[in-house]
């Protein structure tokens, strides 16, 4: 991997580790193994903004769930992220989210999250990778609720790199600005009945109670899922870097795997769900389930 794009994860990993301290570009520079100049150009080159703009935007978006979900007041959450007075807080906060963080404590409404990126896992996409040494899986049967699913559709993708580069990833950080059902978001591949004319398979949503009553983002679709088995199957914990082959692992073991054995049958009348892939606890993906045919 190229040595700029390592300077730059070095870069993003500092900031994530920092957030609370005040950063400078000389700390970046220390960081990078670069000069400060050349420091701030790789960061903007390869990331699209600047390191103040994305700390800025970090610091919001940790405040934000923060107040949301914490008991915490809003003067304490902006000075222990760097913010020199309630006031410039207050104004950055309605800048970027469109609210004042008194509102948003009231009326946790959704928000477009900043997601930092790793700069580095745009280089670590392969189109062969070895199979041949498996890791083990773990697999359970995990039952959902009926419930409704808050969806943001693309084009025509099947996938979640060309979901991306239909929609753009910051889908995720509004999604994640939501309380899910199940904790987190998630990502699904749809059945055709759920799907509109010429939208896409692959989706990304957020599972919420099925007499939700809250705000739906501009663009985003509603629909309702069925009370449903599903098995989940979860790889062994990964390093970062190594995402890409955790993944296949996961979907390989899956694409082998006889659900006859837990007494089911796979469920295509459902949607098949990905989390969000992350290397402490192992890649998971579910897959729809119903008992076998007698």
């Amino acid at each position: 991997m190229k040595e700029q794009v390592l300077a730059v994860q070095r870069m993003q990993d500092y900031i994530e580790e920092n957030l609370e301290k005040e950063m400078t570009l000389t700390d970046m520079a220390k960081v990078s193994l670069f000069s400060p100049w050349y420091s701030y150009r790789l960061f903007r080159e390869y990331l699209g903004i600047s390191i103040a703009e994305y700390v800025r935007k970090l610091r919001l978006s940790k405040a934000a769930l923060r107040i949301r979900d914490e008991e915490c007041r809003i003067i304490d959450v902006a000075y222990e992220l760097g913010f020199g007075s309630v006031d410039g807080f207050t104004r950055a906060f309605h800048k970027e989210f469109g609210c004042n963080p008194s509102d948003y404590v009231r009326n946790p409404v959704p928000i477009g999250l900043f997601v930092p990126y790793g700069v580095k896992y745009r280089e670590l996409r392969k189109d062969e990778i070895d199979m041949s040494d498996i890791q083990s899986v773990f697999v359970q049967v995990v039952h959902k609720p009926e419930r409704l699913c808050i969806i943001k559709r693309g084009v025509s993708a099947e996938d979640y790199f060309p979901y991306c580069e239909e929609v753009s990833c910051d889908v995720w950080g509004i999604l994640l600005s939501m309380k899910s059902l199940s904790g987190e978001p998630v990502c699904m591949w749809l059945p055709e009945k759920y799907k509109k004319p010429n939208t896409s398979t692959y989706v990304q949503g957020v599972e919420v109670e099925k007499d939700y009553m809250g705000m739906i983002p501009e663009g985003f679709d509603v629909i309702m899922l069925p009370e449903a088995d599903y098995l989940m199957f979860q790889g062994q914990p990964f390093q970062e870097e190594d995402y890409c082959e955790a993944i296949r692992s996961v979907q390989h073991a899956m694409n082998i795997y006889d659900p006859s054995v837990n007494g089911f049958q796979w469920d295509n009348s459902n949607p098949r769900i990905q989390l969000e892939p992350i290397g402490s606890r192992g890649y998971i993906e579910l897959r729809a389930v119903k008992k076998k045919d007698a």
